[in-house]
């Protein structure tokens, strides 16, 4: 592993900095200062929900159409214009004189962090990568969880020392711009061509290019979506309540920042355990297990009401998050190829979005209508468990469609 990181270092920080930057359109983050908004624009938590539900809907309405980009222009080009974009929404949600500019900041961050810097991230680490493609994304996902680790307690600590929650966007506006930029474009200018040993499991790794049309055609896609939605739900609703459970739970704010660290050290271990075993399994044979510590993690946050539940829930909600994000990057080249790569991944990337715009909307709702959140995480658990057979199904249909469209040329040699 150390060679192979070696190796490839460059392509790999590139990968791992897009999923660290993309920390700040990601909702663990924007959460952090989801009180302070509230207040700010004197909104209830269903309200608050709702607008973030409607900003979020919009980035993913809008990103299938931007992530097509990455089909037509290096990964570099697209990072070039995506960054400074980011940057602008940090800058105007500090600014924000009314909620209508609010949702709009909050539309930008979503597209621009969770989609766009995610999306660049492993749809060219997707390309680079073929036989070592599980390894190289399990390195970079560790970016997204550094920044899960660190950024809570900077937030913590950057805000008690500024005393304004604005301070916390204009650093990041400034991070972005004067690091994350000419770090990110510099790494990625190069481009990695997979080597003659890594070409030869393509075909054995990699399923024929399909088209954008024949994907959304594809009954198999909806089968997937059902399993591979649930975490960025489950831990969306998590991160964007994190507040609601303080205070309802009365937990000391740090300790419950300082669980996040926990999740991340998880995640980084697991990520690395589900890499080496996508390399020699496959990502489709470890499909219907992928949602079983989630639906665990869920349990816990729904039943276990004293400080250490935090702890306990978020190290299952790491060992998912290791598991899925490596997973689900590898996913979709063992499915449906890698051509139109940018595409296909835009449209799985904005079902995510998608799912996780829908979480806090729909369940501060359901709050406000006095369903307790630790009731609707039990309803959670039990929708990872319905679509771990889902997804057991899928993977099996789709494995023998495979088996199927690679007779012929067995045949002919």
């Amino acid at each position: 592993m150390l060679n192979f990181m070696r190796d490839n270092g460059r392509w790999l920080s590139g990968g791992f900095l897009l999923m660290l930057f993309s920390s700040f359109g990601q909702t663990f983050f924007i959460g952090m200062s989801g009180n302070d908004l509230r207040a700010a624009f004197d909104l209830s938590g269903g309200a608050f929900g709702g607008i973030y539900m409607l900003a979020t809907l919009a980035s993913a309405m809008t990103l299938p159409w931007l992530g097509r980009t990455l089909d037509v222009m290096p990964g570099w080009k697209v990072a070039r214009f995506t960054i400074p974009a980011l940057a602008f929404a940090c800058v105007l949600l500090a600014v924000a004189p009314n909620v209508a500019v609010l949702t709009l900041s909050l539309y930008l961050l979503r597209l621009f962090g969770q989609g766009m810097m995610t999306e660049t991230a492993f749809t060219e680490t997707g390309r680079w990568f073929v036989a070592n493609r599980g390894r190289a994304m399990a390195v970079i996902v560790q970016g997204s969880q550094t920044g899960t680790a660190l950024l809570p307690m900077i937030v913590v600590l950057v805000h008690g020392w500024s005393g304004d929650w604005r301070a916390v966007w204009f650093a990041s506006a400034a991070v972005l711009m004067l690091v994350g930029l000419p770090a990110i474009v510099g790494l990625m200018r190069v481009e990695r061509v997979p080597q003659s040993t890594e070409a030869k499991s393509l075909t054995a790794r990699t399923a024929r290019d399909w088209t954008r049309g024949e994907v959304i055609r594809d009954p198999m896609l909806y089968l997937l979506l059902a399993g591979v939605l649930a975490p960025s739900f489950i831990a969306t609703v998590i991160f964007f309540h994190q507040g609601y459970l303080i205070e309802t739970r009365h937990y000391d704010p740090l300790a419950f920042a300082a669980a996040f660290t926990v999740m991340s050290l998880v995640t980084v271990g697991f990520s690395f355990v589900s890499g080496a075993l996508i390399d020699r399994f496959g990502s489709l044979n470890l499909l219907p297990y992928s949602l079983l510590p989630l639906a665990a993690s869920a349990a816990v946050a729904g039943l276990v009401t004293p400080v250490w539940g935090v702890y306990v829930f978020m190290f299952l909600l790491g060992i998912s998050n290791g598991l899925t994000s490596t997973l689900f990057g590898a996913l979709w080249p063992e499915v449906y190829g890698l051509a139109n790569l940018g595409g296909i991944r835009a449209i799985t990337v904005s079902a995510m979005v998608l799912s996780s715009a829908l979480g806090p909307g729909i369940t501060g709702a359901l709050i406000d209508q006095g369903i307790p959140l630790p009731t609707q995480m039990l309803w959670m658990a039990a929708w990872c468990v319905l679509a771990s057979v889902v997804l057991a199904m899928a993977a099996k249909k789709i494995g023998l469609r495979e088996a199927v469209a690679r007779m012929p040329a067995l045949q002919g040699n």
